[in-house]
């Protein structure tokens, strides 16, 4: 038993050490993790006008299983991706990213065709030529940029910048009075396919933004734009206004509400604290009290042993008759406050009686008590 149960934990322990985060395994597909670089670009991807090119030198494309094979480093694959890039978005970028990576030895080459071609054939940009060439140059994944690039791509295009494949979704694109503008790159064999991130592309934006026109156009209003750069008219310029102020006024009454809703929860919580200390300083004061002059309580204790103290102290005690007896010179008269006659003198007989009962009154009266001190009750001469 020993044995099996020195097993389990060693397993236990050899599982715990091949874990990885969130107690993924090794078979779920951790992710590796890359060292820290602190490589990177630190220039913008120059024009094609702006490169020299050495003509001189014969220049022979690579097939696909050259390319995929690998080629040696001062001879990179040379890729081509061409597009509009209106509203560079993270499309734009990952489609570059999947041509960068299409071998292992790639130079790419991104063509932006101009404001004139995509006016004529796909219809009117939100940035305009130098803004989109500009936001291509500063993707990282792009080594040269051609400006006014052509719509449809021609042997003299493709042999002038030495263009080993082209890159681009496998979705057939028609336009130019054509099904597919890259339906010939494909049948020399120099498409290399690439996927479309979905979710995004620059149609998409300029939905949402004419769906929202209104409030886009109120928050540059808010943010300082006149209604002229705005081409708002002068009536819905004030409506824009005037839903800001509600909108402010609406914010401030829910504000308002949460913090009430706060400030009364607060208070509930309080309030109960306080009710639950009342109770327990109630309970601790009804226990003392009753600890004190309940039936059995220290009170009635009190008042039992001190009438039990006064009842010792009142009762007399019998003498003890073989007590020592002091004779007392007799007084010469005693005269009774209420008597006006005068007591016959005494007998000797008499005289001693009365000795003796005097003695047994003062030692009666001057016992001693509890607390060891002797109390005088009464005196008789």
């Amino acid at each position: 038993m020993d044995a099996q149960n020195s097993a389990k934990v060693n397993t236990r322990k050899r599982r715990k050490e091949t874990l990885g985060p969130n107690g993924a395994t090794e078979e779920d597909g951790i992710p590796s993790k890359m060292p820290r670089c602190a490589i990177g670009l630190r220039q913008p991807a120059p024009f094609s006008d702006e490169i020299e090119v050495d003509f001189s030198k014969p220049y022979v494309r690579v097939t696909m299983e050259e390319a995929s094979r690998g080629t040696p480093c001062e001879r990179p694959v040379r890729v081509y991706a061409d597009g509009i890039f209106d509203l560079f978005h993270s499309g734009h970028a990952r489609a570059l990213m999947q041509a960068k990576n299409l071998f292992p030895n790639t130079y790419l080459i991104v063509g932006v065709c101009s404001d004139e071609l995509t006016h004529n054939f796909k219809g009117f940009t939100v940035m305009n030529e130098n803004e989109r060439y500009d936001a291509v140059q500063h993707c990282r994944y792009v080594d040269e940029v051609v400006r006014n690039a052509p719509w449809t791509l021609t042997p003299e295009f493709l042999a002038e910048h030495r263009i080993d494949f082209v890159a681009h979704d496998d979705i057939p694109y028609s336009s130019a009075g054509s099904d597919d503008v890259y339906k010939h790159i494909k049948e020399a064999g120099m498409f290399a396919p690439t996927q479309r991130t979905e979710g995004i592309s620059t149609s998409d934006i300029i939905t949402r933004i004419v769906r929202d026109y209104d409030v886009y156009a109120r928050r540059n209003l808010q943010r300082g734009y006149t209604a002229k750069e705005l081409n708002v008219s002068f009536i819905n310029e004030k409506k824009y206004h005037l839903q800001e102020r509600v909108d402010k006024v609406k914010k401030k009454v829910k504000d308002v509400e949460e913090k009430s809703k706060e400030f009364v929860q607060k208070v509930e919580e309080k309030s109960i604290d306080l009710i639950q200390k009342w109770e327990e300083k109630s309970r601790e004061f009804i226990g003392s009290f009753l600890e004190m002059f309940g039936p059995e309580g220290a009170l009635k204790h009190m008042l039992k042993e001190g009438k039990g103290r006064m009842l010792q102290a009142i009762s007399p005690r019998q003498s003890p008759s073989n007590s020592p007896t002091r004779e007392r010179s007799p007084s010469p008269s005693f005269r009774w406050p209420f008597s006006g006659k005068t007591s016959p003198p005494s007998s000797p007989t008499n005289l001693s009686r009365h000795k003796s009962a005097a003695y047994d009154i003062r030692y009666s009266y001057l016992e001693q008590n509890k607390f060891g001190s002797y109390v005088l009750l009464a005196q008789v001469q």
